[in-house]
């Protein structure tokens, strides 16, 4: 009996440590939720979320295999360093801030690369955005390694892309242009560089 209760325990160890997460917090003093769209069709602007927060649970400090992502950012919070520009994308015309406040992204999946290298994952999951939910589909490629900062964090990060057609969210506000072409592109490109702190 008591080599059976022995047994039984082991196994539940294995099994414990098999599923054991690490659960992370994006550090965001050290991380950036950019954009930028093309600007009559001759330059790319570029902007800015200033609020937003984020967890992660992956399988250990280095393997985000099947990782799990939750993320949200503060639609007025959005930052082109022009306040005119600024509160007509938080109007009715694009985010509508007031009805619609919240970003929010929950992943589905995240499955390693490796044709692009080591660190890189394929990230898919849905966005909601001005009250509309699409899937969608991003690029990552995280750090080589984990590192320590002085305080004692442990810290990994990651580089992600992706590009999202801003119609499909119901942000279809343009101006035709007299010599063609509009205003703002509908293409959106998406470019984050994300810290993240091991929870203690």
């Amino acid at each position: 009996m008591k080599k059976l209760i022995t047994t039984v325990a082991a196994s539940f160890l294995i099994m414990s440590a098999s599923i054991a997460q690490t659960n992370w917090k994006v550090d965001n003093s050290h991380s950036k939720i950019g954009f930028s769209v093309t600007h009559m069709m001759v330059s790319e602007t570029e902007g800015t979320f200033k609020i937003f927060d984020g967890s992660v649970s992956s399988k250990s400090e280095m393997d985000f295999n099947g990782a799990q992502i939750n993320f949200t950012a503060d639609a007025s919070s959005i930052n082109t360093n022009d306040d005119k520009r600024d509160g007509h994308l938080k109007s009715p015309d694009f985010f509508d801030v007031a009805k619609f406040p919240n970003i929010s992204f929950k992943s589905t999946s995240m499955k390693a690369n490796p044709k692009a290298g080591k660190t890189a994952y394929i990230v898919e999951g849905e966005l909601t955005m001005h009250g509309v939910t699409k899937t969608v589909k991003f690029d990552a490629v995280g750090a080589a390694k984990t590192v320590k900062d002085p305080y004692g964090n442990i810290k990994n990060g990651f580089r992600v892309k992706g590009k999202i057609n801003r119609k499909d969210f119901g942000l279809a506000w343009n101006a035709a242009l007299e010599a063609g072409g509009v205003a703002v592109s509908e293409e959106v490109e998406l470019n984050f560089n994300i810290e993240l702190n091991k929870a203690q």
